[in-house]
């Protein structure tokens, strides 16, 4: 990191971005999946879409969790180990 505020803007926008992808990518997955699946057989039960999202969040979230939260630990790390750098 060079202590540019503009690179950790940069950086900061790059990591919420690969920290959500692989979750909303989930949901998106799984209810298309369920869409497709109501459409064909002409349910149109509002749980029968939301539980399957629900639970495929939380098993994106329980398996990428700590690779996540690595890379916001890092970032704040950087952060506060550089606040000097931009409170001048």
């Amino acid at each position: 990191m060079d202590g540019s505020m503009a690179t950790l803007f940069s950086r900061a926008v790059w990591i919420t971005l690969f920290a959500s992808l692989p979750i909303l990518m989930a949901a998106l997955v799984v209810g298309v999946a369920i869409g497709i699946l109501q459409t064909a057989t002409s349910i149109q039960e509002q749980t029968l879409s939301f539980v399957p999202k629900i639970l495929a969040v939380l098993l994106t979230t329980l398996f990428l969790g700590p690779t996540i939260f690595h890379q916001v630990v890092t970032l704040a790390k950087d952060i506060f180990g550089n606040l000097q750098a931009f409170v001048k």
